[in-house]
Order: structure tokens, then C-alpha cells, then sequence
């Protein structure tokens, strides 16, 4: 059985924000092991669990947005027995990132070092690139294809217990309580292939599913349902947005709505904080960018 644990990295001092999973056994493994501004609190929640630098055996990576991806580099160099999984169109990203580092600068402006500090190379000799029909990274840890919030993006299912790591293809749950609410930053998002992707896990019926934005979580065929409707619902509102002319008022009015509708299940300021970093006007703009290209 899977004894999984979500090690929360309390991104810019928050907590329940961003979780990079641990799994212990033979060949311990970091799920997406977050950003370098949140590498030491990664390195102290490891050693609390038993896992020091010569322990690590495997990083499987979702994506390699810098919230999920960006403290890789600085996991290979401390953790030397560690070997970074990733699905292969990613790999470029990792072992060059300035296109990736660039583009998010466009996105944070003057506070991207401040969120996500430095993202470091990894070395080529260090990923196994995943492939369709690739085993992952153990017997048991099976990558699952889930594109749509990026073309690249992987999520991967414990057979033990059902376990879905899903970075963010089962979108943002801040609560059990809590909407789920779909992250769609641009340029990377696919709506059509965020459609697909969500049957593919209906399918695989997992038992729990673990997003990197926040914590386990059961329901899975609800959360499944709920962030289909939510997708399909911001694509029409956004689609008449721009019909009329009002697509700019609108993703301000729609940031509003996301924030005052999260922040009763969070404790005070921690919606603002979080949707501060994580802009639902940023969302908003990912999936006009979309439909800019897919009319």
C-alpha cells in the first residue's frame, strides 16, 4: 500500500498552497518537488521523513512550470542518486530552461525571482524521458498521458492503493470543501485535450487523487464532473466576452468572482494571497488566448 505523504512547502510563508508528494519504500520518490524559493523546506520535510541526500531515488515531474518543476535542478545536485522523470517533449525545458524562465518573467514581471527564484539545468544524464508505452518510474508508478493544461503534462497513478498524482489535470482544490477551480494559464492550454484527458481518468477510476495544488482527496468522479463543467463553462463566458467587446472588464470580474467564491473555505487573506501569486485574470487569459487560436 501506498503511505504517500503531501509535504507542504508553505510557498511565500502559506500554507496548504503547494504540496510535493513523497513516496517512501524501497526507492523513495518526490513527486513534483516545487519551486527553488521552496527547496530548503523541501530538503528539511524529506530528512524529517527518513530520506537524505544519498536516499532519493526518482523525481517525477507533472510539468515543468516553475511551481512544480523549478527546484529540480537543485534536487539533482544535493540528492546525487536521484533520477528525474519527465515526459520527453518536457526534457528540453529541463536541461535548457531560458525559454521556460523567460516566459515566466513575461507572466510575473518584477516578482518572478521573489516567487520562484532560480531555476538551475538539470543535466541530460540525469532525466529518462518518457515515451508512450515507457514504463515509469518504478514497477507500480504508472505515467498516465494528461495533457491540456499543457501538451506535456503527466499525472501518475499508484496501482498499490489508486493514488493519483495529478499535478494540475484534476485542477485546484484549496479545501475538501472547496469548488475545484481550473488552472488555464497561457500559451500552453487545450481545451479539447483537457476534455479527453478528464474521460481518460474517469476511466482509470482512481481512489484518491492528490493535486499539486492542495492535498488528497476522494470524490474523484465528482471532481472529475465538476471541473469538466467549470472548463466548459469559463470557455463559453469567455467566448461571449470577447463577441461583445468585453473580454478585458470581464476576466477583472471573474478574478472577483474566484476570489470571493474560495474565500470562505480558507482562513483569512489566504484566498487573496494565494489567487495574488496564482492570477485568475492569468487563467482567464489563457483560455482567451486559446480560443484566439481555436475560433
Amino acid at each position: 500500500m501506498s503511505q504517500a505523504i503531501c509535504l507542504d512547502l508553505r510557498h511565500q510563508g502559506l500554507p496548504g498552497v503547494i504540496g510535493a508528494y513523497v513516496i517512501p519504500g524501497i526507492e523513495p520518490t518526490v513527486v513534483d518537488p516545487g519551486p527553488t524559493t521552496a527547496f530548503e523546506i523541501l530538503v528539511e520535510g524529506l530528512a524529517a521523513l527518513g530520506v537524505g541526500p544519498r536516499d532519493l531515488r526518482h523525481v517525477a515531474l507533472t510539468h515543468v512550470h516553475l511551481d512544480h518543476a523549478g527546484a529540480t535542478g537543485d534536487v539533482v545536485r544535493t540528492f546525487p542518486e536521484a533520477m528525474v522523470h519527465i515526459h520527453v517533449d518536457g526534457v528540453p525545458h529541463l536541461v535548457d530552461p531560458t525559454r521556460l524562465v523567460a516566459s515566466a518573467r513575461r507572466t510575473f514581471g518584477e516578482d518572478h525571482d521573489r516567487l520562484w527564484g532560480e531555476m538551475r539545468p538539470v543535466p541530460a544524464d540525469r532525466i529518462r524521458p518518457w515515451r508512450p508505452g515507457a514504463a515509469g518510474p518504478w514497477k507500480g508508478l504508472r505515467p498516465l498521458p494528461t495533457p491540456g493544461h499543457i501538451a506535456h503534462h503527466l499525472a501518475y497513478l499508484d496501482d498499490r492503493d489508486g493514488t493519483l498524482f495529478s499535478g494540475d489535470s484534476m485542477g485546484v482544490v484549496l479545501a475538501d470543501e472547496a469548488p475545484t477551480h481550473a488552472p488555464t494559464p497561457p500559451p500552453g492550454v487545450d481545451l479539447r485535450a483537457w476534455a479527453r484527458t478528464l474521460d481518460d481518468i474517469a476511466a482509470v477510476a482512481p481512489e484518491r487523487f492528490g493535486p499539486t495544488h492542495f492535498g488528497f482527496h476522494g470524490s474523484v468522479a465528482a471532481r472529475v464532473s465538476q471541473l469538466r463543467q467549470r472548463l466548459e463553462a469559463l470557455e463559453a463566458r469567455v467566448r461571449d466576452a470577447m463577441g461583445r467587446g468585453d473580454a478585458d472588464a470581464d476576466a477583472v470580474r471573474y478574478d472577483e468572482e474566484i476570489r470571493d467564491e474560495l474565500a470562505p473555505y480558507l482562513t483569512q487573506g489566504e484566498a487573496q494571497r494565494y489567487f495574488d501569486v496564482f492570477k485568475v485574470s492569468n487563467d482567464y487569459a489563457g483560455v482567451r488566448f486559446y480560443l484566439e487560436r481555436n475560433p
